[in-house]
């Protein structure tokens, strides 16, 4: 799956999760990455507000997302 910034500079990562679609809601997203369950260019992201910039990774539940401008 892909995901594309539209010329904005980052997003934040619970954000895309809810925009992905693979969290319902942003307590779903925050419990997520609390729990160690999402990964950041391979290594496990625990910063909810983490910047997502162009050029990323996201893994979660062996799901894909790769940011693009």
């Amino acid at each position: 799956m892909e995901y594309a910034l539209n010329g904005t500079e980052f997003i934040e990562l619970v954000k895309l999760l809810k925009l992905a679609r693979i969290a319902e809601s942003g307590g779903q997203a925050k419990l997520m990455v609390e729990d160690g369950e999402v990964k950041r260019n391979g290594e496990v992201e625990l910063r909810k507000r983490a910047k997502i910039r162009a050029g990323e990774t996201i893994e979660i539940f062996g799901e894909q997302i790769k940011i693009t401008e």
